[in-house]
């Protein structure tokens, strides 16, 4: 996995558009309908908003140095399942954010731009199905 794609094409994504959030949201509710009544607590955005910020940092720091991605993902797996979010759709969470970058940057999304999410996407994914630590002490993908 090429980390410098997946930072670039953050940053391609944050240069073009002030907040990713309304986008990667409408599209998550389009696809799932099923999860929007699950933010009926966040009228302003605002959980929406940080949710976003910290998947950002997770992918930053799963791509780098990976100090707490991969545990993280775990502990929110079972985090989320108790608001009723799906393994299945959590990990679909970064799928949504992957296609939402892509249209957001355009014709300057790459062909190593999608081959690099296709790979994060396909690591990340492990995390998701395999939230109990204890199974993946020690585990490199």
């Amino acid at each position: 996995m090429n980390a410098n794609l997946i930072e670039q094409s953050l940053e391609l994504a944050a240069e073009r558009c002030e907040d990713l959030t309304p986008l990667v949201y409408a599209r998550l509710f389009a696809d799932h309908p099923s999860m929007e009544p699950l933010f009926w607590g966040d009228k302003n955005g605002a959980i929406r908003g940080e949710m976003l910020a910290r998947v950002f940092s997770a992918i930053l720091d799963f791509v780098g140095e990976r100090l707490y991605a991969s545990t993280l993902i775990q502990t929110e797996v079972i985090n989320h399942a108790g608001y009723n979010v799906p393994p299945d759709i959590f990990a679909i969470f970064f799928g949504t954010v992957a296609a939402t970058l892509k249209d957001v940057i355009g014709a300057d999304w790459t062909p190593a731009m999608d081959e690099a999410w296709t790979k994060l996407l396909a690591d990340l994914d492990y995390y998701v199905t395999h939230p109990n630590q204890a199974e993946t002490v020690g585990v490199t993908v």
